[in-house]
């Protein structure tokens, strides 16, 4: 008799991120020079506070710790969302095996196997694999880049409300787009909450990281839907600290709380270590913050300027995030990802990018899309859209 593995372990897509990993090895042993733009992975060291607190702040028993997280960790976080006017209370916030885990835990916590999420496409890949973990289907919105990935009128979210919807899903700045959500959409999204009984999770990670001039509004800026809020945040791009792995989740329901805290008691504790760590950073001083998000800026305008020497691309420039979603003239942005590495490169170099298809729930979107990572000084990126150009039109001549 045959063995079988799961449903779920068959439904779970590969990352189309990290599924190029040995296309890239392989590019690399033939000696060429890869500008990984396809993954968010900042070049930017991380604060060397971190790595003093690992070297001396550490107990001499490294034990497990609460499972909610440490109280000098929670607090810190605590006091941080408090200097931004996010009222969360050390009580209110759960450590996390990064952002990730505090995603996963919120769709557990929020929906049963068959009940489902809307979500705004395109949205970050990894949220179809914590919908597989927990059984949840995504109900996707498409949003354009004609309008800059805004949202649409209140009237198409709600006609995607069924019985079975639980929750409605919001990341602002945006992964893989770049947009900044407005006040009043996050206020739309609070209504439609309140009205229709629905949790609101808020994917806020990348919060520092905008170019409006000010703050971004997050989902705890409406305290009417404040016992419908879920907050997922990390330390992983704000500090430049992704292979920490340390998150949190946050809410004022208390139910929703004990619920994810049983979740959290299931796999014991987040890292000891790297929470003790990320107090330190959460000191970081607002100077710190321009700085970065100065540099980020620069390298913005760097992949903008060298996608508008390339006939017939269509993208919008980001507010937020560091991420550019662009649409290419070519047939598939799979095949290209892979020809980037297998098959193509100018004076020894190429490009690494991420294939725009997985960013998506709608079968058939994205085909020709990719993201792109300004994650590289501002020269590099320059250089990668220099060798983008060359490969567009050689991938058009040559291959299409």
């Amino acid at each position: 008799m045959k063995i079988q593995l799961s449903q779920r372990s068959s439904d779970i897509p590969y990352s189309p991120i990290r599924k190029l990993l040995p296309f890239e090895v392989e590019a690399v042993k033939r000696g060429i020079k890869i500008y990984k733009l396809n993954i968010g992975q900042p070049d930017i060291a991380t604060p060397a506070p971190f790595f003093t607190s690992l070297g001396n702040d550490l107990p001499e028993v490294l034990g497990y710790g609460p499972s909610q997280g440490l109280p000098e960790f929670r607090k810190a976080v605590s006091d941080y969302y408090k200097r931004l006017n996010i009222p969360f209370e050390p009580d209110e916030i759960i450590a996390t095996v990064g952002g990730s885990e505090a995603l996963f835990f919120a769709f557990l916590a929020v929906a049963n196997p068959g009940d489902e999420i809307i979500v705004f496409e395109p949205f970050y890949t990894n949220y179809i694999g914590f919908a597989v973990y927990s059984g949840v289907t995504l109900v996707p919105y498409t949003l354009k880049a004609e309008n800059g990935f805004h949202l649409p009128a209140r009237e198409e979210i709600t006609r995607l409300i069924t019985p079975k919807t639980k929750a409605i899903l919001s990341c602002s700045p945006n992964n893989p787009t770049g947009t900044v959500f407005t006040q009043a959409e996050i206020e739309m999204l609070a209504d439609i909450a309140l009205e229709h009984g629905l949790f609101i999770i808020s994917d806020e990670v990348y919060r520092e990281f905008s170019y409006t001039g000010q703050t971004p509004p997050g989902i705890m800026s409406v305290s009417r839907i404040w016992d419908q809020a879920i907050v997922v945040d990390s330390i992983s791009k704000r500090f430049s600290a992704c292979g920490a792995r340390i998150g949190n989740f946050a809410t004022k329901n208390r139910c929703l709380y004990d619920s994810v805290l049983r979740f959290g008691q299931a796999r014991l504790c987040p890292a000891t270590a790297e929470q003790l760590a990320a107090v330190s950073l959460y000191s970081m001083s607002d100077d710190y913050f321009e700085s970065v998000r100065e540099e980020y800026r620069r390298r913005r305008d760097a992949v903008m300027k060298g996608l508008g020497e390339i006939d017939g691309i269509v993208c919008h420039s980001p507010d937020g995030a560091f991420y550019i979603m662009a649409a290419l003239p070519i047939d598939d942005g799979d095949r290209f990802a892979k020809w980037l590495l297998t098959d193509f490169s100018h004076e020894g170099e190429t490009v690494m990018v991420a294939p725009g298809a997985g960013f998506y729930a709608t079968a058939g979107m994205g085909k020709n899309e990719i993201r792109l990572a300004y994650v590289l000084e501002a020269e590099k990126c320059t250089r990668a859209m220099e060798i983008l150009k060359v490969a567009v039109e050689k991938y058009i001549k040559e291959v299409m």
